[in-house]
């Protein structure tokens, strides 16, 4: 396959590939995957992704705290101290971006956490870790992989207040909610719209990114998550970047385009979100 991709979110550094891992990375490459932005949830995630990228050239790594994971660290002390050990790591050459950071008031049935609740304390927590990974990403000068669920106007007022020009093209709602508020203001404020596998399920998604301008668009699998269609009824999990190609082909059917433009664009767009000179 000629046709080259960028999946700017996946996360081989998850266990459900420990042992698959060079093998999906391999069956990757040969589908036209040439980089992978591996994010971190927590920091033993954010490690472990820096540990692949040591391994392999066509590894790039972002850092961070997924909002799920600020669950019972009310504590002002432990945010000082997870801060400090995201400081550590994001000196280090691979590391391109901080993410994936953000803000999420859905209800998760499947979490490790007891009595999992979201409560105005857990909210604070999540908006006081947001607003301190944003601030580490500008000192320096790298990349914003923003989760958004569910907390449309909670992200924007976090975003009116850290915005800075440097994070101008340098910022993506990854998994972008299908919201015309959201698209208005990624688009007043030059942010990407990351497309996952969930937009072949049809539906509002792919209403959505009918509509988002392929300038706008970077392409993620969130492997092992949001597995495409028509692998989803077919129940071949796990999800890998290996399939990028089929998010890419349904968006070029949406929009009446080219497979070879959509990836072509997306790739040009994710080299400037990340800053990669490839």
């Amino acid at each position: 396959m000629n046709t080259t991709f960028i999946d700017t979110h996946c996360h081989l550094n998850f266990k459900r590939f420990n042992k698959t891992r060079e093998q999906i990375i391999g069956e990757s490459h040969n589908k036209g995957v040439a980089i992978f932005i591996v994010p971190g949830t927590d920091l033993f995630s954010s490690l472990k992704a820096i540990e692949i990228a040591k391994q392999d050239n066509s590894t790039y790594v972002a850092i961070g705290i997924h909002p799920h994971h600020t669950f019972n660290k009310e504590a002002s002390n432990t945010m000082e101290n997870d801060i400090h050990e995201l400081e550590k790591l994001i000196i280090h050459p691979k590391v391109i971006a901080v993410g994936e950071i953000g803000l999420d008031k859905h209800m998760y049935e499947d979490t490790k956490y007891e009595n999992y609740q979201i409560s105005e304390e857990f909210l604070n927590a999540q908006k006081e870790y947001c607003i301190a990974q944003i601030q580490l990403a500008k000192k320096y000068k790298k990349a914003l992989i923003l989760h958004n669920r569910e907390t449309k106007k909670e992200i924007i007022e976090i975003l009116d207040k850290e915005w800075d020009e440097d994070v101008r093209f340098r910022t993506v709602f990854h998994c972008c909610e299908p919201d015309e508020g959201l698209l208005a203001y990624a688009q007043e404020h030059d942010i990407y719209i990351g497309v996952d596998g969930d937009v072949t399920y049809g539906g509002e998604k792919a209403t959505f990114v009918k509509k988002v301008p392929l300038a706008m668009l970077v392409l993620e699998t969130d492997s092992p998550f949001l597995l495409p269609e028509p692998l989803k009824t077919q129940k071949l999990y796990p999800n890998t970047p290996a399939n990028i190609h089929i998010i890419a082909q349904y968006i070029a059917d949406l929009k009446g385009i080219t497979m070879e433009e959509v990836a072509e664009v997306t790739t040009r767009n994710a080299k400037r979100l990340f800053g990669l000179k490839l």
